[in-house]
């Protein structure tokens, strides 16, 4: 059983903001780390997944919308992605990737040294683009949950790039944030697991950062790019009020 699991989620093809995490002494012990989905979708996608891929089995790699979207896109199965720089990304693939991202499970599960055995998705269970945030009503968590092993005590989700921990339903609900594409803070946001739950934030230079993405990616506007998502410039209340509908909030009476 490991005893430390370091939580990575919603990297979205932001080198500097990964190679920053993965520099962190805890995320370097962890016994391992956890990709919790959209690995790819961003400005240096062959850059973050071959960073990666060179970790070897330390990394447990779990799908995301944006990842399947990648694939669904290269594979011909759509012609359009909703996020403007994700078929850019999509085309910057090789083979290798593809497979890769092919390969990926949605969800798993994973025994922790003082959580037990913890579920790992995207966004539900059930579904890679499901919306719950932290505010999500208990009813709304009781229909995600719907199907799930009732020993596992502890779920982590990505996918809303907001962290938080609460309880829902006698669970522990984890969202370590988003390492490349943060919404309200500034920073790489990731989740240190065991024996309790630690939610992390890792500084960068960021102007370093902006201008290493603009010289390494091709993709059109990426100096807006990375200045809009390296600074934040969504927040929070942003992020909330764009997402809520989207949890059935709405339709409860």
């Amino acid at each position: 059983m490991p005893n430390r699991v370091a939580v990575l989620s919603d990297i979205h093809g932001v080198l500097p903001a990964l190679e920053a995490v993965l520099a962190e002494p805890d995320v370097s012990a962890a016994d391992h780390i956890v990709l919790t989905g959209d690995i790819a979708a961003g400005p240096q996608p062959a850059q973050v997944l071959d960073l990666l891929t060179s970790l070897g089995d330390r990394v447990i790699w779990i799908s995301g919308n944006a990842d399947r979207e990648l694939l669904e896109y290269r594979m011909g199965q759509r012609d359009t992605i909703a996020d403007p720089i994700a078929p850019w990304a999509a085309e910057q693939l090789r083979e290798d990737h593809l497979d890769l991202l092919g390969s990926l499970p949605r969800s798993l599960s994973l025994p922790v040294n003082g959580l037990g055995k913890v579920l790992f998705c995207h966004a539900t269970p059930r579904n890679d683009e499901e919306v719950v945030l932290v505010d999500s009503r208990l009813d709304r968590w009781k229909e995600v949950f719907n199907g799930v092993d009732t020993d596992i005590r502890t779920v982590v989700c990505g996918h809303t790039h907001m962290p938080f921990v609460r309880l829902a339903h006698g669970r522990l609900v984890i969202n370590p944030g988003s390492i490349g594409m943060p919404y309200g803070r500034i920073g790489a946001h990731w989740a240190l697991l065991g024996p309790g739950v630690e939610l992390r934030t890792t500084h960068f230079d960021l102007q370093t950062a902006a201008t290493q993405i603009s010289q390494d990616s091709s993709y059109p506007d990426i100096t807006e790019w990375a200045d809009y998502y390296l600074h934040a410039r969504a927040t929070d209340a942003d992020a909330l009020t764009a997402f809520a509908p989207r949890d059935g909030r709405d339709q409860s009476s």
